[in-house]
């Protein structure tokens, strides 16, 4: 009878020192691996950020989609929230308290750039490294992450300067070359990133109360930058609808067609073909009286002007309804300021804003703060529909003591803009 033994295939030199150090290790040694890989991801300060980013993304598409699912979805997304916001604080806690841990945690990281550094040389040039610098490369790569695994800072410090002294001496002009791939890993993040704030997604902050109570000073939402179409950069022109054209209701952010050193952020009120009109308060829209109800007569809601003290306004909050969407807007007194306004006729591809503190807002019956008349928005002006509150720097909250009454509002977050 013939036995027969199991070896392990040595990968050519091509394949790279991942694949080579792959071929090397035992069971154990690619269990313990992956274990640490784990270890140090849950350990990362960017952990919590991660995770609640991730919980983020299908909470927006809920909202959007599932309007009404906020009721449930919301407080979940802020228990969350807290919990890696403790998560986070037990990280710095842990890396105060352990500093042995934390320089071991350095040193693996040095380790892996420099195992990743040689890995993208062997794909850069494949072919050109010879099997035996392959073999002598990956073997010392292999000593270093078992000295990681072994948790002994002073062995792997010196395995890694080693590894690092033979990756010059073998590899030469190949790795001054690699000083190119950080430069185009930096630039591809970098576009990744704009092209994300450009056509995707963007922060916008409150400024003013002219959208109370929907939005307060100090709120920071985030907007849909592609719903509406995108805009090409550095221009006001949208080629094609993506999702839908902007509808009564949406709460929108454009660039100020008469003032464009300004965003504003407003409700569309009236879509192309609209005539807008109010009437003691009441929007009509092509003369149908939009159904508004009286919630609160004396709501108090908290107002700010640039550079002076927080002060309270006493208001009478309204549910209003546009084509079926709900919102609050107020109004000052049981009367509206000016009886009637409009009618307003929205030209085509322009919309009708207003906010939602109707009596204190410049919007289209105002010129936009221009003072001229009636002003419309431009699809082109038009940056995108806000979805959330993702973060809240308004009137009380934690700290507000010691800002002059500005603090967190934990309890506006992840708040759906309706």
């Amino acid at each position: 009878m013939s036995t027969s033994t199991a070896t392990t295939p040595t990968p050519p030199p091509s394949a790279g020192l991942e694949a080579s150090m792959a071929a090397r290790r035992t069971p154990e040694q690619i269990k313990a691996s992956r274990a640490l890989l784990w270890r140090e991801l849950l350990t990362s300060l960017w952990a919590p950020l991660v995770i609640l980013g991730l919980a983020f993304i299908p909470y927006l598409v809920l909202i959007e989609f599932a309007p009404s699912s906020a009721g449930w979805a919301q407080p979940l997304m802020q228990y969350l929230a807290l919990a890696m916001l403790i998560y986070f604080v037990g990280l710095l806690v842990w890396r105060t308290a352990f500093p042995k841990q934390q320089r071991l945690r350095h040193l693996r990281h040095e380790a892996r750039e420099l195992i990743s550094e040689i890995e993208r040389i062997h794909k850069r040039v494949p072919g050109k490294i010879s099997a035996e610098v392959s073999t002598k490369l990956a073997e010392q790569a292999l000593r270093v992450e078992t000295a990681s695994l072994a948790g002994d800072a002073a062995r792997l410090e010196q395995e890694t300067k080693t590894l690092d002294t033979q990756a010059t001496q073998l590899l030469g002009a190949f790795r001054k070359q690699s000083a190119w791939d950080f430069v185009s890993g930096f630039a591809k993040a970098l576009a990744i990133a704009v092209v994300i704030r450009v056509f995707i997604i963007e922060p916008y902050r409150i400024p003013s109360g002219s959208m109370l109570p929907t939005l307060e000073i100090g709120d920071q939402v985030f907007i849909n930058k592609f719903i509406y179409g995108v805009r090409l950069p550095y221009t006001n022109y949208v080629p094609f609808v993506i999702v839908r054209p902007p509808a009564r209701g949406d709460v929108i952010v454009f660039n100020n067609p008469v003032q464009p050193e300004l965003d504003f952020i407003k409700r569309v009120v009236g879509i192309p073909g609209d005539s807008v009109e109010l009437i003691d308060g009441e929007v009509h829209i092509n003369g149908v009286p939009q159904s508004r109800t009286l919630v609160n007569d004396d709501l108090i809601v908290y107002n700010k002007h640039e550079n002076m003290p927080w002060f309270p306004e006493h208001m009478r909050l309204y549910e209003e309804n546009l084509d079926g969407k709900a919102h609050a807007v107020l109004q000052e007194t049981p009367r509206a300021r000016v009886q009637h306004e409009g009618p307003f006729v929205v030209p085509p591809g322009q919309v009708f804003v207003m906010g939602d503190n109707r009596e204190n807002s410049l919007d289209s019956r105002y010129g936009l703060g221009a003072g001229r008349g009636v002003a419309f928005v431009p699809y082109g002006h038009i940056k995108g529909k806000a979805m959330v509150v993702w973060m809240a720097l308004g009137y009380g909250g934690w700290f507000s003591n010691l800002f002059e009454g500005t603090g967190l509002r934990t309890d506006r977050l992840f708040e759906p803009v309706r």
